[in-house]
């Protein structure tokens, strides 16, 4: 089992930056690719960005490219969330999600585990 916390949501104004944080306990955290997905209210789970095992690896969805950071600290079984340039329309619950293939990475039935999610809003 790997459970997964997630942190550091809450309320930012458009135009600003918020950096969310998940922390793995159980299994061997540096096992799993890493990605962080997002649920608007009233929508589908999204995918948004991914890392490989080691973090040399990245991909990113097109609404976060450019503006989203993903990253990953083995040594502290940590997996980050840069975000800038938030607007309104990045107001989701956002998960991370720890999959030993994690393939396809953009859907939620290749990932084995699931945090509980943090909230974040963007105030126009």
């Amino acid at each position: 089992q790997v459970q997964l916390v997630e942190s550091g949501g809450g309320l930012v104004q458009a135009g600003g930056s918020m950096r969310l944080a998940c922390t793995a306990s159980g299994r061997t955290f540096s096992n799993y690719v890493m990605s962080w997905f997002r649920q608007a209210p009233g929508k589908e789970r999204e995918f948004v960005a991914s890392i490989s095992r080691g973090g040399g690896v990245t991909h990113y969805a097109d609404s976060s490219a450019g503006r989203f950071t993903i990253s990953r600290d083995n040594a502290k079984n940590t997996v980050y969330l840069q975000m800038n340039s938030l607007q309104p329309e990045d107001t989701a619950v956002y998960y991370c999600a720890a999959g030993l293939k994690a393939q396809p990475m953009a859907e939620l039935r290749a990932y084995d585990y699931w945090g509980q999610g943090t909230q974040v809003t963007v105030s126009s």
